[in-house]
C-alpha cells in the first residue's frame, strides 16, 4: 500500500467546528491533537503521523499459520507491550510497517495508529469506516479526515463525556488504555489544555 496522498492540511477553523459539531471545548479537543500527534497528522514525507504497534501485530497475526512465526524472527511481534522500544523517527516506523504488510498487509494496517487522533486501524469501525484501508485512505488524504474519525471514535467508544468534562484520567484511560498512567498522558493532555484554553 502507499502510504502518501494528498496531505491536505487543515485549517483552525475547520478544527473548531469539528470540535463543535462533536459538542467539545475545542481547547479540549485541540489538547487531543497536540498529545497524540505533536499538532500535526503528517510527516515531513507528506504520509500519515503513525505508530506501529508491535503487540497487535502479534495479536492480529493468531489465526494465520507460520506469520506469527516470521513476524517475531524479524522483531515485529510479540505478545507483550513494551517488550522492546518503538523506532525513532517516522521514516523507521514506516519501514517496520512496510515490512509487516509484506507478511500481513490486514494485520499490519490493524495493528498501526493513524494521523492526529492516533486511532488504531483494529478501530476503524469506531472511526467511522468500513475498512482499515478506507481508514488508511482517508487518513492519507486530508488532516479533515483524521479529525472526522478521532471524532467518531471520541463518540462512539463512550469518552466524549469524559472530554467534555475534562475528566482527563478518564479519558486517557478510555483513549489511550491501561498504561496511560505511565505515560503520563492525562497530565499531557491537562498541560496542552491549559496551553490553548
Amino acid at each position: 500500500m502507499d502510504f502518501t496522498g494528498a496531505a491536505r492540511k487543515i485549517e483552525p477553523s475547520e478544527i473548531d467546528q469539528i470540535a463543535n459539531d462533536l459538542g467539545v471545548e475545542p481547547a479540549a479537543f485541540r489538547a487531543v491533537i497536540a498529545v497524540e500527534a505533536a499538532g500535526s497528522g503528517f510527516d515531513k514525507a507528506g504520509r500519515p503521523k503513525a505508530l506501529f504497534e508491535r503487540h497487535h501485530f502479534y495479536k492480529h497475526l493468531k489465526d494465520a499459520p507460520g506469520l506469527r512465526s516470521n513476524a517475531e524472527a524479524e522483531g515485529l511481534a510479540y505478545p507483550k507491550w513494551g517488550t522492546k522500544p518503538y523506532p525513532k523517527g517516522s521514516d523507521a516506523v514506516y519501514a517496520e510497517i512496510v515490512r509487516a504488510c509484506a507478511i500481513d498487509e490486514e494485520a499490519a494496517l490493524l495493528s498501526t495508529s493513524w494521523g492526529l487522533g492516533q486511532i488504531m486501524g483494529s478501530n476503524y469501525k469506531l472511526a467511522g469506516c468500513n475498512s482499515v484501508h478506507e481508514m488508511v485512505s482517508e487518513a492519507c488524504e486530508s488532516e479533515a479526515g483524521q479529525l472526522r474519525q478521532m471524532a467518531s471514535f471520541i463518540k462512539k467508544a463512550g469518552l466524549l463525556d469524559e472530554l467534555v468534562a475534562k475528566n482527563w484520567a478518564g479519558f486517557a484511560k478510555g483513549y489511550n488504555g491501561p498504561q496511560y498512567a505511565k505515560n503520563q498522558y492525562d497530565q499531557k493532555l491537562a498541560a496542552a489544555y491549559t496551553k490553548f484554553a
